[in-house]
């Protein structure tokens, strides 16, 4: 892992709960590829802004994921 990579998984995906991006690309190398895992699994989406922040950065990082895995 590089240094771009660290700082990357550092950036808070859940601004609510503090949930980094780390944690949700874990996840969704362990095979949680929806939203609703992806929520269940952080607890991201159950703060105090209900998931209006995160829920489009989770869509984009499933997104962006999804396309990554095609590639190779």
């Amino acid at each position: 892992m590089d240094q771009k990579e660290i700082i990357e998984g550092l950036k808070p995906i859940c601004l609510c709960k503090g949930i980094k991006k780390k944690v949700f690309l874990k996840h969704l190398a362990a095979g949680i590829h929806t939203l609703e895992g992806l929520r269940k699994a952080t607890g991201a989406g159950s703060g105090s802004c209900g998931g209006k922040r995160c829920t489009p950065r989770i869509l984009d990082l499933i997104k962006e994921t999804a396309e990554k895995w095609k590639a190779t």
